[in-house]
């Protein structure tokens, strides 16, 4: 890839550099770096060697633990696109690997050939996808080309190993075309799945952002549901959802009252529903930080995986008066003690009875944005305004809106 990469960049005009990552599982792993070091040197190209850490007690093996980490230090490099190697036969291994996994239509496309930056990140192209391992091979030694070989890639306890080396030959024994024909599968698995995602992006919308209204959600079918907070994991950067999980959630989601809330776990993220809206935020998540408020109005503060916003209107919400003359605003999250009145002819309540009044589910109290003037609550977001902060009539007012996920 490097040596194709150094001859296109004498007719075009791009910037080219090399990245190694050494893993430390082989006792040769210093000598593969000071390979590729002393080939970048003889091509004048610049070179990164990234050192990394793999987790040994991976769950999903010590492959699976190496390349997470070496994708994760690749996400640092400095540039517009990663150019990686991959050729047909490992893009047939790769669909393999994950068929007998039992993996979605996402899984089984496989890899791109070309992945979009976006958000800062660097894109992705591996242009070698339509070539097979052996016209690599063969192109390398007519070119003079010298390699090292991964001794480990032989060893078949490893799962990918044993298909490249077992599996897949066997079934080209029978059907010789099947790599090519692998590869096309992943291509067509491929455009259906991005379909998938223009669906998903459009039912989000149509249910009102990453904040779902309950009764436009649970109005599509089971399949577009799944698909749609499947698309929102993975959009937050979250391994795919265990089905039987996303089912059972879902099946929760129909069977209780609009107005019940549900807090369900789904590996590292959560399903939540409260006051007709869905949302999926990581395992602890939304969990804030105090923070001081300046007293403007038409703001918004962040709180957590959410925020809290602070709109003017007259004769409602907080009287403007007593945030002008205070000495100190803050949003803090639940005092010890906590107890507010919510109307002149009504008693304090504690923290506990005005959230069980409120409807407000145990899982979501600790993250409840609370507005204490000068050191006295005035409001808890859900709940409401402390009676002795309340504006009358007339007068200029404040309105705190808690919002628990941002769209």
């Amino acid at each position: 890839m490097l040596d194709l990469l150094a001859g296109l960049q004498q007719h075009f005009d791009f910037a080219l550099s090399a990245a190694h990552v050494n893993h430390g599982l082989n006792p040769a792993a210093s000598a593969w770096q000071s390979h590729c070091a002393a080939l970048c040197s003889h091509r004048g190209i610049p070179f990164a060697a990234f050192s990394v850490d793999v987790a040994r007690d991976d769950p999903e093996g010590l492959e699976s633990a190496a390349r997470k980490a070496r994708h994760a230090v690749l996400e640092s490099v400095a540039c517009d696109w990663l150019v990686f190697g991959h050729h047909r036969d490992d893009q047939a291994e790769t669909v393999l690997f994950r068929l007998f996994r039992g993996t979605g239509l996402r899984g089984a496309s496989a890899m791109a050939a070309v992945e979009p930056g976006a958000e800062g990140r660097a894109g992705r192209l591996r242009p070698l996808l339509g070539v097979g391992r052996a016209a690599i091979r063969d192109w390398a030694s007519v070119h003079a080309l010298t390699w090292v070989e991964d001794d480990s890639n032989t060893d078949r306890r490893f799962a990918r190993n044993d298909i490249r080396h077992r599996i897949l030959p066997a079934i080209e024994t029978a059907y010789p075309s099947a790599s090519v024909s692998i590869a096309r599968a992943a291509a067509h698995f491929r455009e259906a799945s991005d379909l998938l995602d223009e669906l998903a992006a459009s039912d989000e919308r149509a249910c009102g952002g990453r904040m779902l209204v309950r009764e436009v959600l649970l109005a599509l079918s089971d399949a577009r549901v799944a698909n749609l907070l499947r698309w929102q994991a993975r959009c937050c950067g979250m391994a795919a959802l265990s089905r039987a999980r996303l089912q059972e959630a879902l099946r929760q989601l129909r069977a209780a009252p609009a107005v019940r809330p549900l807090h369900f776990p789904l590996g590292n993220l959560v399903c939540c529903a409260y006051r007709g809206e869905v949302w999926l935020e990581p395992v602890g998540g939304g969990l804030p930080t105090p923070c001081h408020w300046a007293g403007a109005a038409d703001v918004e503060q962040p709180w957590g995986a959410g925020r809290v916003v602070f709109s003017p209107a007259p004769g409602r919400g907080i009287v403007r008066a007593a945030i002008d003359q205070a000495a100190k605003l803050s949003l803090v999250t639940r005092p010890a003690g906590l107890r507010m009145r919510l109307a002149p002819e009504r008693p304090s309540r504690t923290f506990k009875n005005l959230c069980q009044e409120a409807g407000i589910p145990a899982w979501m109290r600790e993250r409840l944005p609370v507005l204490e003037i000068d050191g006295r609550v005035a409001w808890i977001g859900g709940i409401g305004v402390d009676v002795a902060f309340a504006c009358p009539p007339g007068d200029e007012g404040i309105v705190p809106e808690w919002v628990p996920v941002n769209s």
